[in-house]
This record gives C-alpha cells, sequence and structure tokens, in this order.
C-alpha cells in the first residue's frame, strides 16, 4: 500500500524580473498565492530567488510567501543561507508544509564559474522518511555532470530514503544525457521533462521534479497562468510524490 502523498512545486523566479523586463517581487508572491497555492503544497522549491551577485541580497517577501502558502522557510539559521543579507542559498529558497518533521537540514556549494547550490532537507511525512534536495545548476553540460557527481556521492553518505530532487536543472534534453545516468548519481531517478522556458512560448523542459522511486510521480504539470508568465522567465512546474507505506 502506497504512503503519504507530498504536492511539489518548483519555480525559477528569475530574481523577480518579468517578462516585461520590470523587476517587481510582489508579482512573485502574488503569483504563487493564485497559481501555486490554492489546493495545498508541501514543498516549495524557488531558484535565482536572491540578487545573483555578491552579497546575494534578498529579494522576496519570504514572510509574506509563507503567511499566503501556510508553508515554513527553511532558512532561518545562518548557515543556511549564502549570507547574512540573502534570504537562501546561492538564490535557492526552500518552503515546507509544516505537517513535515524536518530532521537534518545542510546546503551544498556547487562548482561553477557562476554561483550555484543546493538545499537539503530530510524530514519525515507521517513517520515515512523522506529527502527534499531543490537545486540550480549550470547552463554548461559539461559543469552539470560534474554538479550531479558531487550530488551522487553527496546521497552515498547519507541515510537511506526516498529523495526527491526538484528545481532548475537546465537540461534542454528530455532523456537528461549523462547528467541523470544512474552509475553517476549512485541511483535512477524518474521524472517527466515538460516544457517550462521561456514562459511566454515553452519549449524547453529545464524546470523538474524527479525521484529514485519508480512510479511514484503523478500529475506533474507545466502551471501557466497570466500573472505566472508576466513574473518570470521560467514556468513553475507542480505535482505529486508518493511516499512508501511503511512497515
Amino acid at each position: 500500500m502506497s504512503g503519504p502523498r507530498l504536492r511539489c512545486a518548483s519555480w525559477n523566479v528569475h530574481r523577480a524580473k518579468g517578462t516585461d523586463g520590470r523587476v517587481d517581487p510582489g508579482r512573485v508572491r502574488a503569483a504563487i498565492a493564485s497559481a501555486l497555492a490554492p489546493g495545498g503544497l508541501d514543498v516549495l522549491a524557488l531558484q535565482e530567488a536572491d540578487a545573483e551577485c555578491r552579497p546575494h541580497g534578498r529579494i522576496l517577501d519570504v514572510a509574506g510567501i509563507s503567511a499566503d502558502t501556510g508553508l515554513i522557510w527553511q532558512h532561518e539559521r545562518p548557515e543556511l543561507r549564502w549570507g547574512a543579507q540573502s534570504d537562501g542559498f546561492l538564490g535557492t529558497i526552500l518552503f515546507l508544509n509544516p505537517r513535515l518533521e524536518v530532521g537534518f537540514r545542510d546546503v551544498i556549494d556547487l562548482p561553477g564559474h557562476c554561483h550555484r547550490g543546493a538545499v537539503v532537507v530530510e524530514a519525515r511525512a507521517e513517520a515515512v522518511p523522506v529527502r527534499i534536495m531543490s537545486m540550480h545548476l549550470s547552463l554548461s553540460q559539461p559543469l552539470r555532470v560534474v554538479q550531479m557527481r558531487i550530488i551522487g556521492q553527496y546521497l552515498r553518505r547519507r541515510p537511506e530514503m526516498q529523495t526527491i530532487l526538484l528545481g532548475d536543472f537546465n537540461e534542454w534534453r528530455p532523456w537528461g544525457g549523462l547528467m541523470f545516468n544512474a552509475r553517476l548519481l549512485g541511483r535512477r531517478f524518474h521524472g517527466p521533462a515538460r516544457r517550462s522556458f521561456p514562459s511566454i512560448r515553452p519549449l524547453l523542459p529545464l524546470d523538474r521534479i524527479l525521484t529514485d522511486r519508480a512510479g511514484a510521480l503523478s500529475d506533474i504539470e507545466v502551471v501557466d497562468t497570466g500573472p505566472v508568465r508576466a513574473a518570470s522567465d521560467h514556468l513553475p512546474v507542480r505535482g505529486d510524490v508518493r511516499l512508501p507505506r511503511q512497515g
């Protein structure tokens, strides 16, 4: 029998710069509230949610997003942010439903010319352990391979549990290439490739939700509404991840 279901969403908010060239953090918050939050979320992962350059200063109203969605911002500890002026780690911000009992949290600094990173949370949903990793990977395929190799090595050092990867992988090929190879990661991740970029005419499946349990994903969709399309050059992806029933 299957276990609890997690409703997950991931969105590269492009530092709140919309398709009209205007920077408007309030527009991002409103789009999350109107298009992503209705029906409830368990996981909300945002990328490019802090300023691009050092000190990677905050852009969004994370308290407002938490109030709108009922989700808890996961970066209150300084070591989970890039710096004192940041809301996340290298632009990646994670929010979780309070029904998830959070245990371990960490960040991974990934190599590359542009700053890249991942945020890791290990939690329990109805006593079922789950690892959630949000990330933003490089535009360069060789660098993406290196970054995913680092993530695979990291996973080998952590306790065994179902793992969810979500974020902007910057991989445009539906099959994913070497970066999703099970030999590289130590396990095979599953998930469809939905076209999410550019928001005005989506052609490339850059944003994804993946998990290492076959058949655990359902209802994976790209959220395409007028407010969402106007707020960023990416569209969000959203879907359900089913966890195994324990015992």
